[in-house]
């Protein structure tokens, strides 16, 4: 049995990953993290990590960046693997991600869904053949009208997906209002569109000639995102120091 700490147990994600572990044989939450306790929880709830007596095998983190010092300082002392879904890390917290992934595992995936994962192969894979041969590159990027940044993470790790195929020769373009010339070869287009309860949908386009080849992945629930690190969990458990992506997971 691999007991799972989840920290952000009462937002959304939270609730949705404990649902989800309800129904694993194999993964029991034995403790939250949130400065909102909870004690309604079937799992006593901790104000914050330095709180947190329960000993666990691995951490899924579900909070906020602002979350990731006590997150990152109670794992490397616990020794206990860290599976990190938060979004919007600054360049400081992570280069300490990346310290702290040589004292334990640690996982850290822009996109938890295991869809989105295996998409981000399928394409790079396409780059290496579409790309020589002329095909233009956009990446298409749909969410709900309460998203504040634009481009997602997503979108960007997308984006990175297709350069690291090509040996980062190429630049990405967000907005064409303002400049008038035709299309860089060696550009990758990203667009952003916010709009009533999308809860995310990603396109990739490769443009050539008289043909255009499209890779879609659209989610219809949060709870992808949940089950990917709910995954993830079970994958981590037991590794050794390292930094793990979701690549690692869908092997």
């Amino acid at each position: 049995m691999i007991r799972m700490i989840l920290s952000g147990c009462c937002g959304f994600m939270g609730r949705v990953v404990t649902e989800i572990v309800e129904g694993e044989p194999d993964v029991q939450i034995v403790a939250g993290i949130d400065p909102r306790k909870d004690e309604t929880k079937p799992y006593p709830v901790y104000g914050t990590p330095a709180e947190c007596l329960t000993q666990g095998d691995v951490l899924v983190d579900f909070s906020s960046a602002q979350a990731l010092e006590g997150l990152l300082q109670f794992c490397t002392e616990k020794k206990i693997p860290a599976v990190l879904c938060s979004t919007g890390y600054s360049q400081e917290q992570l280069e300490q991600i990346q310290k702290a992934s040589e004292k334990v595992a640690v996982l850290k995936s822009a996109n938890m869904s295991l869809g989105v994962n295996l998409l981000l192969k399928l394409i790079k894979e396409a780059a290496k053949t579409l790309a020589p041969a002329g095909f233009d590159m956009e990446i298409v990027e749909k969410h709900h009208n309460r998203k504040v940044d634009a481009p997602s993470g997503t979108a960007l790790a997308l984006a990175d997906s297709l350069n690291d195929a090509l040996n980062q020769e190429y630049t990405y373009v967000y907005d064409r209002s303002q400049v008038r010339r035709p299309r860089d070869r060696k550009e990758i287009g990203i667009s952003a569109v916010r709009g009533g309860s999308i809860v995310g949908e990603h396109e990739v386009i490769f443009a050539g000639l008289d043909e255009v080849i499209e890779f879609k992945h659209t989610a219809y629930s949060r709870s992808i995102f949940a089950k990917g690190a709910v995954s993830a969990a079970k994958y981590l458990a037991g590794k050794p120091a390292g930094f793990y992506n979701m690549e690692d997971v869908i092997g």
